[in-house]
């Protein structure tokens, strides 16, 4: 999916079941280092993201397979604490392993993890809070070397609640001595999620959800059998592709409680908006109206994943809006790709002023990263014409087959090689 062929002007209409959750997936994966016994994962999504997860696992000696819409992870047959260069640089969220490995192997190498390019991602808090369990960290020729054949449970307080620093330190704290305490926790539901599992797995973790997560260090964990959250990123860019389109479209087999944030700017952009107990239906007869102010933040605000999705939608709504994008400063990559398609934006620094235009027009624009792709692609559907999205396998880090639900949605999205 290196380019994709966009037509616009279809309605998008029907039910779509959401996909299970890359952000809750991930780190779940770099958790099932943590037991000896086979896990057996329900609704891990098909990603690009999922499978270099997978991969990494394998370089470490883990068995990993499916088993019809199963998969399973063994990593009793691991052995190796060493991560991958190349696949550890292609993903992000290679670094939750960074937690898991040392808890198994009291010692962990990895390289500086990669991932899309939408601003200054610093892992200091992750480092911080690995040696406040007692880890010694050194880091030198672009690695990071950790030992921590004693970790002890410590009191954790983040400056800023990061996700990917909150469940680092969980996956850390649950074979250390004693008990951790995370203050100023990320709240999100992926991190509920993560220790839903957890405790699955035997080990003695409450509060995710809440600022303070408490970590009761346990020896052993067991094998068990898990399902993944739905995605609320793919809910709300679905029902957003709705509004974008004039259309109908309800996600099913999703939690509406997880995307409120969307669902309430939606219902202010004119939409109708209706929840059942899980799915959510979103449907537009009109063009939408602009939204006066949104700002990204932490959850329960609005989701930095679903800004540039909104940013599109407010493109052709009636009327101004300013975004505010608080979490990554080069989140704004779309905007650019936005105006050859005929938007009116201005940035400033993190602002966005959006003017919104009556329709947009079909050219060639680049996914310069996975949510900016998905962003464009929505705008592809409802411009006139056809546009031509060029590094498109980007939006696959975190859409399964977006061609086929579109196309089920009455879109087309075309691969083009």
């Amino acid at each position: 999916m290196s380019n994709v062929l966009v037509r616009g002007g279809a309605k998008l209409t029907g039910e779509v079941a959401a996909q299970g959750s890359k952000n809750a997936a991930l780190p779940i994966l770099a958790a099932t280092l943590l037991v000896k016994e086979p896990i057996r994962l329900l609704n891990c999504p098909r990603l690009r993201d999922v499978g270099n997860m997978l991969h990494i696992l394998e370089s470490l000696g883990c068995t990993v397979y499916r088993d019809g819409n199963d998969l399973v992870v063994d990593s009793g047959t691991a052995t190796n604490f060493v991560l991958p260069t190349a696949l550890s640089r292609e993903l992000r969220s290679s670094i939750f392993l960074l937690g898991s490995v040392l808890s198994r192997f009291s010692e962990a190498d990895a390289p500086y993890p990669g991932g899309c390019e939408i601003g200054n991602r610093p892992i200091d808090l992750h480092l911080s809070g690995l040696r406040q369990l007692n880890a010694e960290i050194v880091e030198q020729g672009g690695r990071i070397r950790c030992k921590g054949a004693n970790l002890t449970g410590a009191v954790v307080d983040f400056e800023y609640p990061s996700v990917g620093a909150t469940e680092n330190i969980m996956l850390a704290a649950c074979r250390a001595n004693g008990t951790t305490v995370i203050r100023n926790a990320a709240c999100e539901p992926e991190i509920v999620d993560l220790q839903g599992f957890l405790c699955a797995c035997g080990f003695r973790v409450k509060g995710a959800g809440t600022p303070t997560i408490c970590i009761e260090g346990v020896k052993t964990g067991h094998g068990t059998s898990y399902r993944i959250m739905p995605d609320r990123i793919v809910t709300g860019t679905y029902l957003i592709g709705a509004a974008i389109t004039r259309g109908d479209v309800a996600v099913t087999d999703t939690r509406p409680d997880t995307v409120e944030a969307l669902l309430s700017k939606l219902g202010a952009c004119g939409c109708t908006v209706t929840r059942y107990e899980r799915a959510v239906r979103v449907a537009a007869d009109a063009r939408v109206r602009a939204v006066a102010f949104t700002e990204t933040r932490p959850y329960p605000g609005f989701p930095t994943d679903l800004q540039p999705q909104l940013f599109t939608l407010l493109s052709i709504a009636q009327g101004t809006s300013v975004v505010v994008e608080n979490v990554f400063e080069n989140r704004f990559k779309h905007a650019q790709e936005l105006k050859k398609m005929g938007a009116d934006n201005r940035i400033l620094d993190r602002t966005a002023i959006i003017t919104g235009v009556g329709r947009l027009h079909g050219a060639t624009v680049t996914a310069h990263d996975l949510r900016g792709g998905a962003a464009l692609m929505l705008a592809g559907l409802c411009a006139e014409g056809d546009t031509l999205i060029e590094h498109a396998e980007r939006i696959e880090r975190g859409y399964e087959q977006p061609d086929r639900v579109i196309g089920a949605l009455g879109g087309t999205v075309e691969r083009q090689g």
